[in-house]
């Protein structure tokens, strides 16, 4: 007889966005999100090397704009229950934040090449990891000092900044009732005794020069809480089904 042992179970819960549109506050409201422009003024006064940062909506299908060099799209999804990997998600769907960066010079924060240009040359839709075509996108554009130099730590200073931001949501989306979420997946890690183990393997960037990987961070897909692969000198981490799932893995590259 086939034994099996629960060892992790980790619920998502979905609340689907139909319009995102500029308000006087953050909020989240049914299916719809409401962004305070305003809000950013706060995060040019945590980081220093932060000139300016601009906030706009893009809705599905309007993908003929210019934007500068894509540094991330980011999902915005909390933790309501128990850490990475376990207990309870909240997320919202139909709805990215993209992340992107210049300088007060126009030099573009990429590393190996630059994005910058019209975004419907620049993205490929429907991938892991990007928009879907009915997607809303806010566009989280990071201007930086010209005069600090293009390195790791300056590249952070925009995702930190990025993160604090979409905490705000992260905050309203952790009071949201679970009861009322569009859809809900269960997805439960079990250990077989007499099944085979298997283990897969994923190589990320770890060079060091100018982007960075962050696994494990307070909040799924964040930044706060992680460890960056690169100061932890590339060694091998071993991460659960659930936790990569969750969002344990913040790839920078």
């Amino acid at each position: 007889m086939e034994r099996e042992k629960l060892i992790k179970r980790l619920i998502i819960k979905c609340f689907d966005i139909h319009s995102v549109n500029i308000s006087k506050k953050n909020g989240i409201d049914k299916n719809k999100m409401l962004i305070d422009k305003d809000c950013v003024n706060q995060l040019m006064q945590q980081e220093k090397d932060i000139k300016n940062v601009n906030i706009n909506i893009i809705k599905p299908r309007e993908h003929n704009c210019r934007i500068d060099t894509i540094m991330d799209f980011i999902p915005i999804s909390t933790k309501v229950l128990g850490r990475i990997g376990e207990g309870i998600t909240h997320t919202l769907t139909g709805v990215y934040v993209m992340l992107t960066g210049v300088n007060t010079k126009g030099v573009q924060m990429s590393g190996f090449g630059s994005t910058d240009g019209y975004l419907k040359d620049n993205l490929k839709l429907g991938c892991p990891g990007t928009p879907e075509e009915d997607d809303y996108i806010i566009h989280f554009n990071v201007v930086l000092k010209g005069d600090v130099p293009t390195t790791r730590e300056l590249s952070l200073v925009a995702h930190r900044a990025c993160d604090i931001f979409i905490q705000q949501f992260r905050n309203i989306l952790k009071m949201k009732d679970g009861r009322l979420a569009d859809e809900i997946h269960e997805y439960v890690e079990r250990k077989s005794e007499n099944k085979k183990r298997i283990v897969v393997i994923k190589q990320v960037a770890g060079q060091g020069a100018f982007h960075d990987n962050i696994i494990l961070p307070a909040e799924p897909s964040g930044v706060k809480g992680g460890r960056s692969i690169i100061d932890m000198g590339n060694v091998p981490v071993i991460l659960s089904p659930n936790e990569y799932r969750d969002g344990a893995i913040r790839a920078m590259t």
